[in-house]
């Protein structure tokens, strides 16, 4: 028999620290900011969202990563790069643009995105709102990232780490419907468990 997982009210949001099967609330959840690449709802006892708790050990999912990700029109999710581990992706409100092996495609809510091993990737917000995109990756102890080198088409994206990385923002939880970031951030249109709309702030 599984045992339900224990969840810690944290600095950013609830996270698990057993391990078990859980039911969490993404309005409850740890929540992470970063100036650069958005917000991001982990739902794992990461060391960022431990910060403040070094009596508290990292708990992981083992097999699979799960992130929900804000990011604003023009801003990046992150670096183009390339995973050695499949990842998938699916749009859940606003639009953006995904690079993709140097090609673009224009996305909106409730696309698909399926990335084979070493496929190169980044999303880039669009429109004139938050995208929000859940996010799901394997995980193995052999994974490795790759960051290759940008064509022409995909100039406008990161393609290394910056010299000095902005700083990651901790973010706390807060009732449906109600900022959730310390600092007003952007808003997007997320849903809840009945798929009415929702508004939280990364």
């Amino acid at each position: 028999m599984v045992e339900e997982a224990r969840l810690e009210e944290l600095d950013s949001g609830a996270a698990p620290l057993t391990e078990g099967w859980f039911v969490i609330n993404v309005s409850d959840a740890a929540w992470l900011t970063n100036g650069a690449f958005g917000g991001r709802c982990v739902f794992e006892a990461t060391r960022p969202v431990l910060r403040r708790r070094p009596d508290l050990d990292v708990h992981t999912f083992p097999e699979l990563g799960a992130t929900l990700a804000v990011i604003g029109p023009g801003q990046p999710s992150g670096l183009y790069h390339a995973e050695t581990n499949q990842e998938d992706f699916l749009v859940l409100s606003g639009e953006c643009v995904l690079v993709v092996e140097d090609e673009e495609r224009p996305l909106r809510a409730w696309h698909f995105v399926h990335c084979p091993p070493g496929t190169a990737h980044v999303f880039v917000g669009a429109g004139d709102g938050p995208c929000v995109i859940f996010m799901i990756g394997r995980r193995s102890s052999d994974k490795e990232i790759v960051y290759p080198a940008r064509s022409a088409r995909s100039a406008a994206v990161p393609a290394s780490r910056p010299k000095r990385a902005p700083p990651r923002r901790r973010t706390h939880h807060s009732p449906i419907g109600s900022p959730i970031g310390r600092n007003a951030g952007p808003t997007c249109r997320g849903f809840n468990e009945q798929g009415v709309g929702l508004t939280v702030r990364a």
